[in-house]
């Protein structure tokens, strides 16, 4: 008989360690026609990783949004309310210093922002509030959110031109002259210059 209910015991542990830890969510949002993740987030003061971490039905592109799906915004003692959505030129530094915070405690608050911050793009929404609590990333996968979108602008685009080796010389600011047509009919490129005379 004991043997029996231990067994019993073993295999319900992990489902009710699950229900004991399932997170309350602590505010909603009914998708309608047309919603995007960045816009839902940016409608709703939740950061894009935030939206991604409590819904992780929705797939990284964001493309299978259905009408009528309800979503999570955040969780009970883990929902940031204050979010900054995200234009071009932004920084990481340059958002934390608005904030009147480092980018540390940035990169804690959106986890999906690489240490360089290049990942930053333009209508991503992050959490820019000092007190709030995020959830952790998910634990055995990818970090949701973490990527730049197929179709977004990076925030900070390089602006730094790809240097011109210093032996090469420059390219000739006028034109090559145009081929004459010659008065007998054939073809003669005697008159063109060579590759090397550029």
């Amino acid at each position: 008989m004991f043997a029996r209910s231990a067994v019993v015991a073993f295999v319900a542990l992990p489902l009710l360690a699950q229900i004991s830890f399932a997170k309350t969510c602590a505010r909603t949002y009914t998708v309608q026609d047309g919603d995007i993740c960045d816009g839902i987030s940016a409608a709703h003061n939740v950061s894009t990783y935030q939206l991604a971490v409590a819904n992780p039905s929705i797939d990284s592109a964001c493309n299978n949004l259905q009408s009528g799906q309800s979503l999570c915004l955040g969780y009970e003692g883990e929902d940031c309310s204050t979010t900054h959505v995200v234009k071009l030129g932004d920084t990481c530094d340059d958002i934390a210093q608005t904030y009147g915070f480092n980018a540390t405690v940035l990169n804690n608050l959106n986890p999906q922002l690489d240490a360089q911050c290049d990942n930053l793009y333009v209508g991503e929404v992050v959490c820019v509030s000092n007190t709030a609590s995020v959830p952790a990333p998910p634990a055995g996968s990818s970090l949701p959110a973490a990527t730049i979108p197929a179709t977004a602008i990076p925030a900070n685009p390089s602006v730094t031109p790809t240097a011109v080796p210093t032996s090469v010389a420059p390219a000739p600011t006028s034109a090559a002259p145009a081929p004459s047509s010659s008065a007998s009919g054939d073809d003669d490129d005697d008159d063109l210059p060579f590759c090397d005379e550029l």
